[in-house]
């Protein structure tokens, strides 16, 4: 009987799933729009007395993203200031939607990984993920293993998408 051989384990083959980086950290989404005059304007006193009485601790370890959801232009210094007040409490802190929030996340993780055991190996990245992984996210990572790998593809050993061969 015939031993049945692995050949994706032999080939030297790295598979490098990026859902294992994937913050499972609470994320929060705090909307401007509910601290607008009629649904338009900023009224600063109104704001500020809102941030000051806020209960900030309720965002204890949580990932926040802070943006507006309606077409009213608020300014800049509202979005720092809110930011300013739940930072204390927060994991993490970034203007924008909760994507913009899950692409920072990735990228600081990205920022965080030891890649030297990468050098000049076989590296294939896993796609199909059950997470929200960002597209920007493969190709930040795609930026960050190109100068350190052989070969770099994407998908699954059986079907690899070849995008990159060291010369």
């Amino acid at each position: 009987m015939d031993q049945i051989v692995n050949k994706v384990e032999q080939s030297g083959l790295i598979t490098f799933n990026l859902e294992d980086y994937y913050n499972h950290d609470k994320r929060v989404f705090i909307d401007l729009k509910e601290h607008l005059y009629e649904g338009l304007i900023l009224k600063e006193r109104d704001f500020r007395a809102f941030v000051k009485s806020n209960n900030w601790a309720q965002y204890q370890d949580c990932n926040i993203a802070i943006d507006i959801t309606t077409d009213a232009i608020v300014p800049a210094w509202a979005f720092m200031l809110v930011a300013s007040a739940v930072a204390p409490f927060a994991k993490n802190v970034v203007k924008g939607s909760l994507k913009d929030l899950n692409k920072h996340l990735f990228s600081q993780a990205l920022q965080n990984i030891d890649l030297s055991e990468l050098q000049d190996k076989f590296v294939i990245v896993k796609g199909c993920s059950n997470l929200p992984v960002p597209e920007s996210t493969y190709v930040e990572l795609c930026n960050l293993l190109q100068p350190l790998v052989k070969t770099l593809s994407y998908g699954e050993a059986c079907s690899k998408v070849p995008l990159y061969k060291k010369r």
